[in-house]
């Protein structure tokens, strides 16, 4: 059975949670969580959360252990980006794209 949690509109760039993203698919949740824990960057706090929210999911909900739980699948998509502008010379004005993401965590029992 396959559990999943999603963190919408995260205020992250996908190009900034697609790192951590890669570093911690297909682990134990537990294994991930410390990798987590341990990296350098605000951005694994996002990612950390929403992993506990999918063992927690999983957990609560079906009753499965949070020890047996594995990352089978997470991804890092785009969400809508804000708009603004920045004056410049003569008039003109630059954009600033405020781009965020939706995290999404699918976390399951492992086999054996």
């Amino acid at each position: 059975m396959e559990v999943r949690a999603i963190a919408k509109d995260t205020g992250v760039s996908p190009r900034k949670v697609r790192p951590l993203v890669d570093m911690v698919r297909g682990k134990k949740v537990d294994e991930a969580l410390t990798m987590l824990r341990f990296t350098a960057t605000p951005t694994a706090r996002v990612v950390a959360k929403v992993v506990k929210s999918a063992a927690a999911n999983a957990e609560n909900t079906f009753q499965m252990l949070p020890s047996d739980l594995e990352i089978v699948n997470i991804f890092a998509n785009e969400a809508p980006t804000l708009k603004r502008y920045r004056p410049r010379a003569r008039g003109r004005a630059s954009p600033i794209l405020k781009r965020s993401s939706h995290i999404t965590v699918i976390v399951a029992e492992r086999e054996g």
